[in-house]
């Protein structure tokens, strides 16, 4: 029982810690943003796309059934 309960912990800690990294991303982006005056560049764009994209994957490895798919899409 307790290494299930230990790898339910882990997988619990992965997706939380991608769910933190997601949201870190946007707030990087948003700080640009109202500093710059203006969007961040678009390069920076794109590289933040795709770390969300992989830290999206780490977190559905461990935990599919979750909204953070959905909420990713919204973030501008």
């Amino acid at each position: 029982m307790v290494n299930k309960e230990i790898k339910q912990m882990l997988a619990d800690l992965v997706w939380l810690n991608a769910l933190i990294a997601t949201e870190l991303i946007q707030v990087t982006e948003n700080t640009s943003a109202i500093l710059r005056k203006a969007p961040p560049p678009e390069s920076c764009l794109q590289d933040h796309n795709a770390l969300r994209e992989t830290a999206l994957a780490i977190a559905e490895k461990y935990r599919a059934d979750t909204t953070l798919a959905r909420h990713l899409g919204k973030h501008q």
